[in-house]
């Protein structure tokens, strides 16, 4: 007796669907989506588009990862098979490690105590070695002292390769393609807000969605205790964001305003996302929020505002989601920020909290 198939169903006309067939790991990179967020930041329809990165593989950095290793192998600075060496304090290193993956290269990543334990065993998995320094440079901090260090792992590896993230332009020109999301998703945007670390995104982004947007405005988002925009540079806890360096990348001239947002701040953004648009992210993506929310406030009707999520929360549970890491910083306390402090100029005072400035000056060179 012949068994019984189940019938076979045929695939309906109408089933479509916008998710990409990946016929490689780099293709799962890019074409993130946009979402719009009001409350709690803003009223209901008056609110801003965020660029929700954290829907790639391992982050927003998983493009310029991919990018400068492309570039570097076709320029022949990296041969195959070499390490791929570099500084990192999280997102740029699942980045490394993907592309390492992807091209065939061994990674090493330098990091310090600081990086998240959840996003050093998931580094480890992904086949990267860590390299983790002791004790922060004098006056560099973590970030120097883990530079001190990746070069001194390129000299003992000869033929490894470092990105250098923060100088190198392939970091700017590896945005081109999420500007261009931009423009096919929302047509036209007014203002951009991007956290600054590197320099970047914010570069790369803004130059590319000016040739279609001309009188677009970008407002960077630092943290309080960074040097990018000219503060003294103080212990940082927020990390994602803010340099303790003069990243060369950082196109100081493409900005309108900067605002320095404080840890508490950036956490209590973070869960008011979670809590109200299930899309969150850590310490960038709480600043940002928060920043984004008070331009759509106070923007004249109909202004398109773009901010930048990095990343999304998974590497923050044991800090930004962590009742007992708050509580031990301080983060919990005070009342919801809702408006910034303002200051005239970067150097006319410490900001130890949400502010904002105008000017915009390059600090390594004095001017803007």
């Amino acid at each position: 007796m012949d068994l019984l198939l189940p019938h076979a169903r045929t695939s309906p006309a109408q089933l479509l669907t916008t998710a990409p067939r990946c016929q490689s790991l780099p293709a799962a990179v890019g074409n993130t989506p946009v979402l719009w967020i009001d409350e709690p930041f803003a009223k209901a329809g008056n609110g801003f588009w965020a660029k929700l990165e954290g829907a790639n593989p391992g982050g927003m950095k998983d493009r310029p990862a991919l990018h400068m290793i492309d570039c570097a192998r076709r320029r022949g600075e990296l041969a195959p098979g070499a390490m791929i060496v570099e500084s990192t304090s999280g997102t740029l290193g699942l980045g490394l490690a993907l592309a390492g993956i992807a091209y065939g290269h061994p990674v090493t990543l330098v990091t310090d105590p600081g990086m998240e334990p959840i996003l050093h065993r998931l580094l480890a998995a992904y086949g990267a070695r860590i390299e983790l320094v002791s004790e922060p440079h004098p006056t560099g901090g973590w970030q120097e002292a883990r530079r001190q260090r990746v070069a001194e792992v390129l000299a003992d590896n000869p033929g490894a390769y470092c990105p250098d993230q923060y100088h190198n332009p392939d970091n700017v020109s590896a945005y081109s393609a999420l500007a261009m999301e931009l423009v096919a998703q929302l047509g036209r945007v007014d203002v951009l807000v991007c956290s600054v670390g590197t320099g970047g995104h914010s570069a790369g982004v803004s130059r590319v969605l000016r040739e279609f947007c001309p009188d677009l405005r970008l407002v960077g988002v630092d943290t309080i205790g960074s040097t990018i925009f000219g503060q003294p540079a103080r212990r940082r806890l927020m990390r994602g964001l803010g340099s303790s360096i003069y990243p060369r990348n950082v196109a100081y001239d493409s900005f309108d305003e900067v605002h320095w947002v404080a840890p508490r701040e950036s956490v209590w953004a973070s869960r008011a996302l979670a809590a109200t648009n299930f899309a969150t992210g850590g310490w960038s993506v709480g600043a940002v929020a928060l920043v984004a929310g008070w331009l759509a406030r106070n923007a004249e009707p109909d202004t398109r505002i773009a901010a930048i999520f990095p990343d999304g929360p998974q590497r923050y549970y044991t800090t930004v989601f962590n009742d007992e890491y708050c509580q031990a910083h301080g983060l919990l306390d005070g009342p919801p920020p809702t408006d910034p402090a303002e200051i005239s100029h970067p150097l006319a005072a410490e900001v130890t909290g949400w502010t904002r400035c105008h000017t915009v000056i390059d600090p390594a060179a004095g001017t803007r």
